[in-house]
């Protein structure tokens, strides 16, 4: 099959489970049929689903990771006042490295919202439905809603680093509070100790919360760089944390903290 056979392969099979999308025309434009195939993605539910369409899925995605180009977090530049700490402007999905670090929402399977611009959605769409499946199975397993600031890990799958850790930001609906502050340090605290535990040597943290979560950008910086800062000064194991980001104003706001 060629790139866009596998496409339409994917979203015809997809729209076969759905009985009201059985009929639906697919768009001839390519970049519709994406959007189209990322949606299917997006909604459908956690539940298997066939070895031939999880082979062709995983060819797919992994082509689409190729065409956009991989960054290999080894060649990215150290602080110039820590050598374990990057700061790096780009898309999270892209990057090789040991494990990136999702902001999650409570039932953590993923963002069900067709095309949504959260990192959590975009996570999911270039992983593939095996990251659903796979939280899924973790959070039928712990039986609750994953707290707010507690971290846990899955396989990356089709994404060019090894693992994903999923954490709960703390949701922002009016003025921050002290409790806010320690919550989002706990996110960034578990994912250090569950990286570390689990032997990794480097990690990519988003700036969790700041978007949809609406907490204030500055102050998540301020407390992702102290809270990082404060783990690597007594745990030697993790060798690289890079901080992330994908807007400029994020990144003039890490770039003042880092020097």
């Amino acid at each position: 099959m060629t790139h866009s056979e596998k496409r339409l392969y994917l979203i015809k099979e997809l729209l076969s489970e759905q009985p009201q999308y059985r009929d639906m025309d697919i768009p001839d434009n390519a970049e519709e049929q994406k959007r189209l195939l990322r949606s299917l993605m997006n909604i459908r539910s956690p539940r298997p689903i066939g070895a031939e369409f999880l082979k062709i899925q995983d060819e797919y995605l992994s082509e689409e990771v190729e065409k956009k180009g991989v960054t290999d977090s080894n060649a990215l530049p150290a602080s110039s006042t820590n050598n374990r700490l990057v700061l790096w402007r780009g898309d999270i999905t892209t990057l090789k490295i040991d494990a990136i670090v999702n902001a999650a929402n409570s039932a953590l399977r993923g963002c069900f919202v067709p095309c949504h611009s959260c990192v959590d959605n975009i996570i999911h769409s270039v992983s593939g439905i095996q990251l659903r499946l796979a939280c899924d199975e973790l959070m039928k397993e712990q039986g609750y809603d994953e707290p707010t600031g507690k971290a846990k890990i899955t396989p990356a799958f089709n994404l060019p680093c090894s693992y994903v850790l999923h954490t709960v930001g703390p949701i922002v609906s009016g003025v921050l509070t002290k409790e806010h502050c320690k919550q989002l340090a706990g996110c960034y605290q578990s994912c250090l100790e569950l990286a570390s535990d689990k032997g990794l040597k480097s990690i990519a943290f988003c700036c969790i919360s700041t978007g949809e979560f609406r907490f204030p950008q500055k102050k998540a910086a301020e407390i992702a760089v102290q809270t990082v800062t404060d783990f690597l000064q007594t745990d030697k194991r993790l060798e690289k944390v890079v901080f992330n980001v994908f807007k400029q104003e994020d990144y003039d706001i890490y770039k003042s903290l880092l020097g």
